[in-house]
Parts: C-alpha cells; structure tokens; sequence
C-alpha cells in the first residue's frame, strides 16, 4: 500500500467513528458516502469521503508502509 496523506484530525476522528460504527465494512461505509456526495456534485466532500476510505484501509492493514524508524 502507498503512504496516505492524512489531512488532520478531522481525517481521523471520521475514519475512527467509522471504524468503531462499521467496523469490517467501515471502508465500504466511506466509499458509499463519496459516491451519494459525488452524485450530488460535491467535490470537496467526494473527496473528503475518499481519503477517508484510503485512510480506513490503511489504519486497518497488517502491512507495514513508510518508514520504519
């Protein structure tokens, strides 16, 4: 997996609640969010609910990514 770009603690707070409401599909969760925002035409939130998503998957892996120090 790339290194995610986490853009500050609202990025976390969203990807945590979702984690702890959905728990294995609290990635899908995200997903759905962006496309019901994407359909409306909102890019910034599209966008908002797909990092999200990136950042679910990655708080969720096993793999090790970046460096490790």
């Amino acid at each position: 997996m790339d290194t995610v770009f986490i853009h500050g603690r609202l990025a976390l707070a969203d990807a945590a609640e979702l984690m702890e409401h959905y728990g294995d599909g609290a990635a899908l969760e995200a997903a759905a969010r962006a496309r019901r925002f994407r359909s409306d035409g909102n890019v910034v939130r599209f966008c908002h609910w797909r990092q999200i998503e990136r950042v679910v998957e990655a708080l969720s892996s096993e793999e090790v990514s970046g460096s490790i120090h």
